[in-house]
């Protein structure tokens, strides 16, 4: 796992090559594993294939989406925010779980925060995709990862800060 997240980083650029179906497989198995705070498991998760509704929905927020309509795969993580008060944690956690998971089959990934952001000065960009997905109205978007496989070479992020370690007391 450590050898994973030293390696990881976040990829914006896809080649255009389809995921194998086994390899959507396991980020299924994978993000339906994700621990949950009492096992309530407060989220859902739509994956979507589709090229025409993944630039739709790159379209989400008025900046950091656009490279979406680039990605073979996206899987919008939602929760059912009156089933758990830490939905948002439990769906990040899954988000990142993700991330792990198509890191670990030479997949990359990117996180797009969607919950608190606007697709434009009149609409959030909750709203916009609830709409274009039919999401119903007591579900909540936490994030879209887009996944596929890299195009693009950037240096891994660093070396971990250890002054924001603290023993005992901060």
């Amino acid at each position: 796992m450590i050898t994973q997240l030293r390696s990881r980083k976040s990829i914006r650029k896809y080649k255009n090559i389809p995921l194998d179906p086994q390899m959507i497989n396991l980020l299924k198995e994978a993000i339906l594993l994700s621990p949950s705070s009492k096992g309530i498991n407060p989220w859902e998760f739509i994956f979507i294939n589709d090229p025409q509704l993944l630039s739709t929905l790159s379209k989400a927020k008025m900046h950091g989406s656009g490279f979406l309509a680039g990605a073979p795969l996206a899987i919008v993580v939602c929760g059912k925010e009156n089933s758990s008060d830490v939905w948002v944690e439990d769906c990040s956690i899954a988000s990142i779980i993700a991330h792990l998971t198509a890191h670990s089959i030479g997949l990359g990934s990117c996180w797009i925060q969607i919950r608190n952001r606007n697709h434009n000065a009149n609409t959030t960009s909750e709203s916009y995709i609830r709409e274009v997905l039919h999401i119903p109205s007591d579900i909540r978007v936490e994030s879209i990862i887009a996944i596929g496989f890299p195009d693009e070479d950037i240096p891994v992020n660093g070396k971990p800060d250890y002054s924001k370690i603290h023993l005992n007391r901060f």
